[in-house]
């Protein structure tokens, strides 16, 4: 059963998965947003995973759960939208007795860091790892995609970001996360509660992430510093709650402590995509679809 199957993560993983001919139930808001071909071939739950009676349904036999909680940004808190809003996911594990639960967290578990939204998905671990069910969280660095929020500006020669242009911090690809998840959810045989501990495809600075597109664009780009003291203000604007608008500010400024940076890279916790792949394959056509 996938959460969130319309998201950067959860699409791709569904696609994964009916590849593979496995099995999908997904729980969705709205059926429309699907690709026809999941709507024909994955059993559909309309409804959001919040609800407990959505989840009875949507987990009545199911041998695993992929879950996702999105931060809801007007939330009191980083835990009432992650740990609170999963209490009835936790408790539908437990009467249904599913067997295998994959989470999406973050690095940093035991960095006795507070990091926001960071802190709260470690604790939303917890309330899954009591439910006694095996479980398997990813624990994810920063999101490549996340540059494809500033394709206008980069457009423009520009990206930005908080931390020293020269910070370095691992990102990963979200279709590689997708691919982590669902060889997960395919194995039937692993037991027990573990982080998954994952770096990503590298470690980069947001100026050589300048640099790397400045090479595949063609053209100059340039990395401004933004002012993490105007984050705030700014998501408050778009609507955020202050708590939810700390939050964010409060991940950001651990990412600049290292919270990210405390796992050793290995070849077991790298993943193939590199930014410069990533650029190519998403990026640039990005920018490009928005010169035409």
């Amino acid at each position: 059963m996938i959460t969130a199957p319309t998201g950067q993560i959860g699409s791709k993983l569904v696609a994964t998965l009916l590849r593979h001919d496995e099995p999908v139930r997904v729980v969705v808001r709205d059926p429309g947003r699907l690709p026809a071909e999941v709507r024909q071939r994955a059993e559909v739950v309309v409804g959001s995973h919040r609800d407990p009676d959505v989840l009875d349904r949507a987990l009545d036999g199911a041998e695993a759960l992929f879950w996702l909680m999105p931060a809801a940004p007007t939330a009191s808190s980083p835990y009432e939208a992650y740990v609170t809003a999963s209490i009835p996911g936790a408790d539908a594990v437990v009467r249904h007795a599913v067997p295998r639960v994959v989470i999406v967290s973050a690095l940093g578990r035991g960095s006795q860091i507070y990091a926001g939204h960071v802190s709260a998905s470690h604790a939303m671990e917890d309330l899954f790892r009591s439910t006694g069910a095996h479980v398997r969280a990813l624990a994810l660095p920063t999101f490549m995609d996340n540059v494809l929020r500033q394709v206008a500006s980069i457009r423009e020669g520009e990206v930005s970001g908080t931390v020293p242009a020269g910070f370095r911090m691992p990102w990963i690809a979200t279709k590689d996360i997708a691919a982590l998840a669902a060889g997960y959810l395919r194995d039937r045989t692993w037991t027990g509660q573990d982080s998954v501990e994952v770096r990503g495809g590298e470690d980069l600075s947001h100026q050589e992430i300048a640099d790397v597109l400045t090479d595949v664009l063609g053209t100059p780009v340039r990395f401004r510093r933004g002012d993490r003291a105007a984050v705030g203000p700014f998501l408050v604007g778009r609507g955020f709650s202050e708590a939810m608008a700390r939050s964010v500010v409060d991940m950001d400024l651990a990412g600049e402590r290292g919270i990210n940076n405390a796992t050793p890279r290995t070849p077991e916790n790298t993943t193939p995509t590199t930014f410069r792949e990533f650029a190519e394959e998403f990026v640039r056509p990005a920018v490009r679809a928005t010169q035409e």
